[in-house]
């Protein structure tokens, strides 16, 4: 579900999120980034002792650390980031660095406006990208195809009251669950996934079953004019449920499970991978 920047080259950690579809920053990176100090985590803490309310723009992400280890981190959105910068006065000697985090998250900013401006400049990057990454062509169109059928989708929840974040998860989720017999969770377990895209490793039998449960959503939430997120919740289920009735159909055609552990993964991982659905505990 996640894609994870561990470059040595920034000082500032980052993951995407594909359920919320933001871009989550490290808040002690931040934090340290802005005051220069050793032990951002006490910094951080002494900011939520102050205000509350900023525990609210974080979510829990796990990151790879100094130390070679993963752990869950605080991680705010691009909105969040901008809350802490104003609520932190850096010292004297740390405006360049200030000032370079800032130009990161105006470019992040600026790239999503072009792409939203002209879809085929994200739709190329895209492509580039898995090639860069050894995806076979047919598997591109695929998932490039998934992408567009996912932001239809999104945008239909965005005009109607679904806010972005927790209850595009939620909603993605029944809809998982109702195509799969799986929630996203489950998905990435049975394919060995740590922090890796659910969607960047799912065959293209699973890609194109997503696919139909997001765009038969799409078009029932369009039909009947679907408003809210407890109505739009319903509508996910019933569009889920006739993936999952195209999902059974093709196992009972074919003699085999339309979800399986196969991957794109570089190497295997030392992990235990599960082998089939029946493998994961529910």
């Amino acid at each position: 579900m996640n894609k994870v920047d561990h470059s040595n080259k920034r000082e500032l950690r980052r993951i995407y999120d594909e359920e919320t579809e933001q871009w989550y920053f490290s808040v002690t990176d931040v934090v340290a980034l802005l005051t220069g100090c050793e032990q951002p985590k006490d910094d951080w803490r002494q900011l939520r002792r102050q205000d509350p309310a900023m525990g609210a723009v974080t979510r829990g992400f796990r990151l790879l650390g100094q130390d070679g280890k993963n752990r869950i981190e605080d991680c705010a959105a691009v909105d969040g980031v901008f809350r802490i910068v104003q609520s932190i006065q850096p010292p004297d000697g740390s405006v360049e660095k200030v000032e370079a985090l800032k130009c990161e998250l105006a470019l992040l900013a600026k790239q999503r406006i072009e792409e939203v401006q002209d879809p085929q400049k994200a739709i190329d990057r895209a492509r580039q990208i898995y090639r860069d990454k050894g995806y076979p062509e047919d598997w591109i169109d695929v998932r490039l195809k998934s992408i567009i059928v996912r932001e239809e989708l999104t945008d239909e929840w965005a005009a109607r009251g679904v806010k972005v974040g927790r209850e595009y998860a939620i909603l993605t989720s029944i809809i998982s669950r109702e195509t799969f017999g799986l929630t996203n969770k489950q998905h990435k377990e049975l394919k060995g996934l740590a922090k890796h895209s659910l969607r960047d490793h799912m065959s293209q039998v699973e890609l194109v079953l997503t696919m139909l449960g997001e765009v038969t959503t799409t078009e029932i939430v369009r039909v009947e004019d679907v408003q809210g997120f407890e109505p739009n919740k319903a509508v996910a289920k019933r569009g889920g449920r006739v993936a999952g009735n195209a999902r059974k159909q093709i196992e009972a055609e074919t003699g085999e499970r339309a979800v399986t552990a196969a991957n794109f993964l570089p190497k295997p991982t030392s992990e235990a991978v599960p082998q089939s659905i029946d493998d994961i505990p529910f």
